[in-house]
Formats: structure tokens, C-alpha cells, sequence
């Protein structure tokens, strides 16, 4: 299997609760504690649970984006419903997606593919160019209770 696949798909959107990312993100310890900690809230207040309920699948996603000059974490779903207390509504544009898939445990999946995307994938890739905006990793559980997921993010060809 190759190391990625180039896909294009549709303009769609996730609706997630999110924090402003505070870690330096070299520091990839303290990025995982971060994001870990705000996922944890997340689950103790109900938030987690009430986005699942809503979810139109069983896909779990983590959601990077820069958005007002600050780099954001969220936890999101694809949805038509939309919580009031929503942090926000990401928009991802109709693109050509670089996509990255693997398994591995729940808890390391999302920071596993991200990190395998950014330092290994998209270095080596000469045709095509980061676009900027979100980026996604999504998980699903498998039948024999191990996770697999895709790390997606929007490219332009050079």
C-alpha cells in the first residue's frame, strides 16, 4: 500500500468544541497533554457524548486550523445539527486531499497520523502543495475493537 492516496472531494463541514492550542509544536509531549486534557473535559461535561449523539456515522474527528491568527484543536463530527454551545462550524473547501490512512490505539491514532502526514508525506511530495486551512483526522473503532482513521488535507497541484 502506498504512503498516501490523492483523492478530491466535496466542500463539507464538521461541527466541534475546540480550544486554542497553547503548545509549541515541536514540543509534541506537551501538544498530546494539551490535546489529551481538553478531550478529557470534553467527555467529564457531556459534550463529547451530545456530539456523538448527533453524528451522522461513527466517525470521530480531530480538526487543526489556524483561525484568527491562533492554531486551534477541535473535536468534531459531521453533522447537520448544530449545539448552541458549538465552538464552530469548520468549513472544508471542495479540494484535492491528500490522505493518509493507518491503525493504531485510539488514544495515539490522531497525533500518529498527523505527524506521519506533515514530517513524512508531504515532504516528499513534489506535485502538489499544502493549501493551508484545516486539516482532519478521523477514527472509527473496528469490529475487533483496534482503531483505524485517515488524516486528510486540502492540496493544490504546483
Amino acid at each position: 500500500m502506498s504512503e498516501y492516496q490523492l483523492i478530491h472531494h466535496g466542500a463539507f463541514r464538521l461541527v466541534g468544541y475546540g480550544f486554542t492550542i497553547q503548545s509549541n509544536f515541536q514540543e509534541m509531549e506537551a501538544l498530546k497533554a494539551e490535546k489529551e486534557n481538553f478531550w478529557q473535559g470534553l467527555k467529564s461535561d457531556g459534550r463529547f457524548d451530545q456530539l456523538k449523539k448527533i453524528a451522522k456515522d461513527e466517525r470521530e474527528w480531530s480538526v487543526n486550523e489556524v483561525y484568527q491568527g491562533k492554531p486551534w484543536n477541535y473535536f468534531a463530527v459531521q453533522t447537520s445539527k448544530i449545539p448552541t454551545d458549538i465552538t464552530r462550524i469548520i468549513e472544508f473547501p471542495e479540494s484535492d486531499y491528500i490522505v493518509v490512512a493507518g491503525e493504531g490505539a485510539k488514544d495515539e491514532l490522531f497525533d500518529e497520523l498527523t505527524y506521519r502526514a506533515f514530517s513524512s508525506v508531504l515532504t516528499t511530495i513534489t506535485d502538489y502543495a499544502y493549501i493551508g486551512g484545516p486539516n482532519a483526522t478521523f477514527r472509527v473503532q473496528n469490529e475487533d475493537g483496534n482503531y483505524s482513521g485517515e488524516f486528510w488535507v486540502p492540496v493544490v497541484k504546483k
